[in-house]
């Protein structure tokens, strides 16, 4: 199979550690939708990474899509549960980490345009959303191990993605700071090999 993706994608990155972390063999081809020779919409008509391309030519595209496939279709190391209430709240992390993906890319999409076309209260709307949900990833946390709590899940991986491109994007937001357990979980995925070689670059 071959995943195609960026380096910086914080979406690209959670498929990436799954599939590190399901030890699962691919071909990484980098490519970005914002580049002006992409090829990424011959393959998702949407024009999105990340895209798994299955040996079969059939593509996936949308990273929750892609890492349930790819946890379903390998049985080891298995990062959610059954479909009961523990598999919600797993996707429920999931969806609040992703959340703050897309409020980070608004923001990094609007500075990018001229400075007379920037909206600064859409930028504020979107840094509150960063805000409410870090201050609520640490509230669930809590002092727990993991986010679900003795068990690394799915949930880390989506929340680690996030964190790690507030971190490479926004250094300026000091969430290691005003959330210690967000730094110290951080630290711990880090420790893990699927983190340490998939650190954003660019």
């Amino acid at each position: 199979m071959k995943l195609i993706g960026s380096l910086t994608s914080p979406y690209a990155r959670k498929v990436r550690v799954v599939l590190a972390e399901k030890k699962i063999d691919y071909e990484f081809e980098v490519d970005s939708p914002w580049t002006p020779d992409a090829q990424v919409a011959n393959v998702n008509p949407l024009g999105k990474i990340p895209v798994l391309v299955l040996d079969d030519n059939t593509a996936l595209f949308d990273s929750r899509v892609i890492v349930e496939y790819l946890d379903n279709v390998a049985p080891n190391n298995k990062l959610m549960p059954g479909q009961n209430r523990e598999r919600t709240e797993v996707k429920r992390w999931e969806a609040l980490a992703d959340g703050v993906c897309d409020a980070a890319a608004l923001i990094f999409l609007e500075r990018k345009r001229p400075a007379a076309q920037q909206s600064a209260d859409w930028i504020v709307r979107q840094e509150e959303k960063i805000g409410r949900s870090l201050a609520f990833m640490a509230e669930e946390l809590g002092e727990t191990t993991w986010c679900m709590g003795t068990h690394f899940s799915l949930a880390d991986v989506t929340v680690g993605c996030a964190l790690g491109y507030l971190a490479f994007r926004f250094p300026e937001i000091a969430w290691q700071e005003q959330h210690p357990n967000l730094a110290q979980l951080y630290g711990k995925l880090m420790g893990r090999s699927a983190f340490a070689e998939t650190v954003p670059q660019g």
